[in-house]
């Protein structure tokens, strides 16, 4: 008898199956058919997207060679496709060197790009700092202390990735002007920051026996 109620429990579900896809039959081929289309538009993506980036790669490889051989114009222009039409990796690196570039011929175009650069939220603050410090570099020797610090205050919270780097610019500045005690707490605050790379303390070092030496006066 248990044997007899379990067919007929099976041909009911048997039933009720046949009914449902006959009912839904079409939904069920659709959305099959849906996600193999889906998985290989994926897989187109994703080959595709690694074809740009190999392509590139290469045009920035090759930009960085022209600028190695001197040819700034040639490697300036090929930076300038990639920041039109490469991703935002090699894009953002491009625009960057664009910049580098621009600094060899025209150092007011460069101070602009790296300023536009600085103020590109979309690049993040670990870029927008680096910006802002290239530009501080460019402008180093023109610009008045003043112009300097309000340029570079910014990065100079404890830190930062870039605050020992703004230091010490504006600790050579105040050098340069003779501004010894300026240029001593810039310096002696390298020293003291954790963050700052050993390179950067050793020049601060040696940037300090010039001010505990003070100013040179010309003999007569």
């Amino acid at each position: 008898m248990t044997d007899i109620f379990r067919e007929i429990d099976e041909d009911i579900r048997r039933d009720r199956t046949v009914e449902t896809f006959r009912k839904y039959g079409s939904w069920f081929i659709g959305a099959a058919v849906l996600v193999v289309a889906l998985t290989g538009a994926y897989r187109w993506y994703q080959q595709d997207k690694q074809h740009k980036a190999e392509i590139a790669g290469g045009q920035f490889e090759a930009a960085l060679e022209a600028s190695r051989a001197g040819k700034s114009a040639e490697a300036e222009a090929l930076l300038t496709d990639l920041v039109q039409g490469a991703g935002s990796g090699y894009r953002d690196l491009a625009r960057f060197r664009v910049a580098s570039e621009m600094g060899l011929t025209s150092p007011e175009k460069a101070v602009k790009a790296f300023d536009e650069l600085a103020a590109d939220a979309q690049l993040g603050p670990l870029l927008q700092g680096l910006a802002r410090l290239r530009a501080a570099y460019l402008v180093a020797d023109s610009a008045s202390m003043d112009e300097m610090k309000a340029r570079v205050e910014p990065l100079l919270p404890a830190g930062g990735a870039w605050g020992s780097s703004a230091r010490e610019l504006l600790g050579l500045k105040a050098l340069k002007a003779n501004d010894f005690e300026g240029a001593g707490k810039y310096f002696d605050a390298i020293m003291t920051e954790d963050a700052a790379p050993q390179a950067l303390k050793q020049r601060a070092e040696l940037y300090l026996s010039l001010v505990r030496g003070g100013a040179v006066s010309a003999k007569p």
